[in-house]
């Protein structure tokens, strides 16, 4: 899933094969016919993995199976040094730690585990019905959240690779409530049309992140609509502060709501010891504008709500890229634009204080149900 808009999320798609330049080497078989059967072979690879998976997972015990993919897991996280760094930094910046704390060591050990964990509970959704989805989200959690859409007109719901979204999606969608996700497809499109039609038949629909027309048609439905936006940091997208320290994030759910009237929910799930999920979201969050400043406020109350989120549940926040930038010169021009972006004059006074209405409405974002609270 991804967000919002042109391209939902800001992501740009693969660059074609073939645009570097020709040496002498490529007269005699072009790069582009070399990426393109390499990338053939990995699609094949990645979809007979995946039927693999689904057909054996789904049938074994769930107990013995977590337990040997922690194993699985473990070998990741030695074999797989770029992912390890990057998911290191990624908890060192949560605990507040250096990268190479061993409690950095021990909460990125988790985030590789629980990424395996996903990855069997994936399997094991397709292999179950609409009623098993419903049955393992907590009711409390749906009902909170269905009152909640249906008091807007139209629900964008941001979140993480936090918990476990598609159970969340699965189990809403199996209320006969209409869920649709934006999803990335300029990977392999024919394990793409296999996932997007195995989870119509949960009753969710994926919606191919270029179809801003789809988007918008869900939205002035009055629809739900799922974006992820923890696909890494993009020095482009629009200047948060995350986790105590400046970032960035989309600014696609800010601009939808304004645009559509739509309300953003920050959502999440929460992974259970007995293999059940709870959910829990912060306020609702109305966008009046799709005006700079207005952008930069409804993006900053996602980041808030959101980090409450991370910080109840760290080890299951698997996201495997980096979310924040190395230069510190770099991160304070983060903070620089973010305070241009809050000046609707661009007056420095302006750009220090946040007018009472909109801190107001920040607070409000702020306001994360705790995890007490959603039990």
């Amino acid at each position: 899933m991804t967000s919002a808009p042109s391209p939902p999320d800001g992501a740009v798609p693969a660059a074609s094969p073939g645009t570097e330049a020709n040496g002498a080497k490529g007269r005699f078989r072009a790069p582009h016919r070399r990426e393109a059967s390499g990338a053939r072979l990995r699609e094949k690879a990645a979809i007979l993995g995946y039927r693999a998976g689904t057909a054996v997972i789904g049938r074994l015990p769930f107990g013995p199976t977590v337990r040997a993919g922690s194993l699985v897991a473990d070998a990741a996280y030695v074999l797989w040094p770029e992912r390890r760094r990057f998911v290191r930094a990624n908890a060192a910046r949560i605990l507040g730690v250096p990268a190479g704390d061993r409690r950095a060591g021990a909460l990125a050990r988790a985030v590789f585990r629980n990424q395996v964990r996903w990855v069997i509970e994936g399997m094991r959704l397709i292999r179950q019905s609409n009623a098993e989805h419903v049955a393992q989200f907590d009711a409390t959690a749906a009902d909170r959240f269905h009152e909640a859409w249906l008091a807007a007109r139209g629900l964008i719901i941001v979140g993480l690779h936090l918990g476990n979204g598609e159970a969340a999606a699965a189990a809403l969608a199996g209320r006969g409530w209409p869920v649709h996700v934006v999803a990335d497809d300029t990977a392999y499109e024919e394990l793409f049309e296999r996932m997007a039609a195995q989870r119509r038949a949960w009753g969710v629909e994926v919606i191919r992140w270029r179809n801003l027309r789809r988007v918008y048609e869900v939205l002035r439905a009055g629809e739900i609509l799922a974006l992820l936006v923890d696909w890494g940091y993009r020095p482009d997208a629009q200047p948060v502060r995350f986790l105590g320290a400046w970032t960035t994030l989309p600014a696609g759910p800010a601009v939808l709501a304004a645009r559509t009237g739509a309300s953003i929910v920050p959502f999440w799930t929460r992974r259970l010891p007995d293999g059940t999920f709870d959910g829990d979201f912060a306020a609702p969050i109305v966008a009046a504008s799709s005006e700079p400043a207005e952008v930069a406020r409804v993006t900053q109350a996602i980041a808030d709500a959101l980090e409450a989120g991370v910080r109840s549940i760290p080890d299951q926040w698997c996201v495997f890229k980096p979310m924040w930038p190395d230069d510190p010169a770099e991160e304070a021009a983060l903070g620089a634009r973010a305070a241009a972006a809050r000046a609707p004059s661009g007056g420095p006074a302006a750009a220090r204080e946040p007018a009472p209405g909109a801190r107001a409405q920040r607070e409000a974002g702020r306001r994360v149900p705790t995890p007490e609270a959603a039990g």
